[in-house]
């Protein structure tokens, strides 16, 4: 699969938890831009993540010149920690387009006739 966005990911949620939204944690500014589905029950916000596939000691220099030491647990990363949930779903890319053309998301008017 041709996947443009491999670190991105979607997570649908109901607008009712909208006023939830840390927008620093996500790639919308704010509620405006949110895209609501048809019965404007469901938006959905788009965030990047980070994925260590195994663990990593780091380390940095400090304001006092010592080096300090801190480990990076394998893990996802970067998912808003406002609203993220197993029970919202999250897509990736292509299965999130697939989604947005559901009559769920999109109003299908029909062919106009001439």
């Amino acid at each position: 699969m041709n996947d443009e966005f491999p670190n991105r990911r979607w997570l649908v949620i109901p607008t009712n938890v909208t006023n939830s939204i840390d927008f620093s944690q996500v790639l919308e500014t704010t509620p405006t831009t949110l895209r609501l589905s048809v019965d404007q029950e469901k938006t959905f916000v788009k965030y990047n993540i980070i994925v260590v596939t195994s663990s990593y000691t780091a380390s940095y220099v400090n304001m006092e010149g010592q080096t300090e030491y801190y480990t990076v647990e394998a893990g996802i990363y970067g998912r808003p920690s406002s609203i993220y949930s197993p029970i919202y779903p999250e897509y990736e890319y292509q299965p999130m387009l697939d989604l947005l053309k559901t009559p769920e998301w999109t109003v299908h008017l029909p062919e106009p006739q001439i």
